[in-house]
């Protein structure tokens, strides 16, 4: 017996780099933890410092710093949560 599942044309999440989403998520619940849950929604000024913190966690990646040293988590991560939420903000 073959089972149906109507799933084509959604999204795959299996073409995600495995482990990235968690690292996302860990920053992201570093955030909560710190600041409340959606804090980030209400930041004044929030697309200026957001691009500015996104540039900073790349510039330490770039510079060999994996890892950010007040959350013990990867700059990149830092970075991508960055841009998502730029990318929320900018709709």
């Amino acid at each position: 017996m073959i089972g149906t599942k109507h799933d084509q044309g959604k999204l795959r999440m299996s073409l995600l780099p495995e482990g990235v989403l968690n690292e996302v998520l860990a920053v992201l619940e570093h955030g909560a933890a710190k600041y409340g849950d959606e804090n980030w929604r209400i930041v004044p000024d929030a697309t200026t410092r957001y691009y500015d913190a996104a540039h900073r966690h790349i510039e330490s990646w770039w510079t060999c710093t994996e890892i950010d040293p007040e959350s013990g988590k990867a700059h990149l991560a830092h970075a991508i949560c960055s841009l998502m939420f730029l990318m929320y903000l900018d709709k």
